[in-house]
């Protein structure tokens, strides 16, 4: 299946991102109270960030992700940091490739955006389970834990370098 990304500039964009997470909040599973995962749903449309859609080749959405510039550790000067704040994938399109597809998307996102401080590292948090440290653990270092009010998360963090030559692995894996 053929998939492609659409960042949400336009006020229509960026409520069918918020209106898409929103309707699949439950698959989410953020270990967040609603009140704070919603701020992180939106957050990249209130700081400069950047929100994306992704969509089938029969134009519905298959996932979305969105990212910020910095983190708030360092009140969100460390804009050498990108840190993902959203990321999901209905899941009859997971296993699909369309992960990878979307990292290799965010990779050039980011290194085309001139007007931004040059980025040289990718954060994300997730809730703690084995799933999520099997696929992250690929291309990513678990670097945090911490304790929510729904949960335990790991944080993860990876350099840009690093990212590009997963992804470059991988495209050659499929080429042969």
């Amino acid at each position: 299946m053929d998939y492609y990304f659409s960042p949400c500039i336009t006020n229509m964009y960026q409520h069918r991102y918020v209106d898409f997470l929103l309707e699949h909040y439950t698959e989410l599973k953020l270990t967040y109270p609603f009140q704070e995962a919603f701020s992180y749903i939106v957050s990249p449309l209130l700081m400069e960030g950047v929100s994306i859609l992704c969509f089938d080749n029969e134009e519905e959405t298959a996932g979305a992700f969105s990212y910020i510039y910095g983190t708030g550790e360092h009140d969100y000067t460390d804009r050498h940091i990108v840190q993902i704040q959203v990321a999901f994938i209905v899941e009859r399109h997971r296993r699909t490739g369309l992960f990878a597809k979307a990292l290799q998307y965010l990779l050039q996102h980011i290194e085309a955006d001139k007007s931004k401080e040059q980025v040289t590292e990718l954060r994300f948090w997730t809730a703690c389970n084995d799933y999520y440290r099997r696929l992250f653990e690929k291309f990513a270092e678990r670097y945090a834990m911490a304790e929510s009010e729904c949960g335990q998360m790991d944080g993860y963090r990876v350099l840009i370098s690093e990212l590009r030559t997963y992804l470059d692995r991988l495209q050659t894996r499929a080429l042969v």
